[in-house]
């Protein structure tokens, strides 16, 4: 069983560079990487359903605290994590406008009681997800390639729910 202590994922950041860094930093991502990310994705999306429900059963294992935030039916929590996602792989390019959603959804996911803790179980939820549905498809390039991009975007979202 994966522990949220044995998970190579990083903790989001809490610096001066997150309140300063008017856009997130995809530029730390190779073409290798944004091409890694996608492609694992493409094949995640064919199975979207089953994706989304491993993620969501995950998260609420490691993290029971979260449940309550949610509805009790998932079915639309699920089809809009898989959407924002086919999303987020669509602007990787365009950094300024994946800063802008990232932003959005950071402030609302802070009214809807999301704390910084969270985004840590979130972290550990998706890479598990990624490990288990990719199996050895999921190779330390591209673990290393989603904790970065997951780790900048959850900085982008948790500087957002501060207001910053």
């Amino acid at each position: 069983m994966l522990r949220l202590r044995e998970c190579k994922f990083p903790r989001p950041a809490v610096t001066v560079r997150l309140m300063t860094c008017p856009t997130i930093r995809i530029d730390a991502m190779t073409d290798e990487d944004i091409t890694l990310v996608r492609e694992s994705f493409a094949q995640l999306h064919r199975r979207r359903n089953e994706t989304s429900e491993l993620f969501y059963a995950r998260l609420f294992e490691i993290a029971p605290d979260v449940r309550p935030l949610f509805k009790a039916d998932l079915a639309a929590q699920r089809v809009n994590l898989m959407e924002f996602l086919a999303v987020a792989m669509a602007t990787l390019r365009d950094p300024k406008g994946l800063t802008v959603l990232l932003k959005k959804l950071g402030r609302n996911h802070r009214g809807y009681g999301v704390q910084e803790r969270h985004y840590d179980q979130v972290g550990a939820a998706l890479i598990w997800t990624l490990r288990t549905s990719l199996g050895a498809g999921f190779t330390p390039e591209l673990e290393r390639a989603w904790t970065s991009l997951y780790g900048e975007m959850a900085n982008t979202m948790i500087a957002a729910g501060r207001g910053a």
